[in-house]
């Protein structure tokens, strides 16, 4: 998935759905919401600080100012990428973190576990689809960066394997 220019994402969005996004935060009084669909992702940012909320489906992320995911994520993703000894993995789609295949089983795989290249290590949902996400790497897993049921953003830094 390539960068997509702010002119692409309003030519994908119109103007008035965005407005009309930035008023539900505004009057909502929501933190956020992202929303995402083909090749742009909108996220349109309130002023409280609260926990994200993630809503699938039309394929943008609404921020006030609009701006791309990939250029509001890109600085932290370096910081952390950076500083890390291993193998990154990182979120393919944009959706929710989940360790687990069920709330009431145990997670895949937990710091300190031994995986192999294709084991399953992690769930995203996305539009109500569960995908599961298999090592691109044999290892160990060293750090999980996100909390269980967290959102994530495309290509977001999620596990370390050494």
């Amino acid at each position: 998935m390539g960068k997509v220019s702010n002119d692409k994402i309003l030519s994908v969005v119109e103007l008035e759905t965005i407005e009309s996004l930035a008023k539900i935060v505004s009057d909502n009084e929501l933190s956020e919401i992202t929303i995402s669909c083909d090749n742009c992702n909108i996220t349109i940012k309130g002023k409280k600080p609260a926990p994200q909320t993630v809503v699938a489906g039309m394929g943008a992320s609404a921020a006030a100012p609009v701006q791309a995911v990939a250029a509001a994520n890109a600085e932290p993703a370096r910081e952390e990428g950076a500083a890390v000894d291993g193998n990154v993995v990182k979120s393919p789609i944009v959706g929710t973190f989940y360790q687990a295949p069920s709330p009431d089983k145990p997670p895949f795989v937990k710091v300190g576990d031994k995986v192999k290249k294709g084991d399953v290590i992690m769930i995203i949902e996305s539009m109500k689809l569960m995908n599961e996400v298999q090592s691109e790497f044999d290892g160990t897993v060293e750090k999980i960066l996100v909390s269980d049921g967290q959102p994530v953003e495309f290509d977001q830094p999620i596990m370390i394997i050494k």
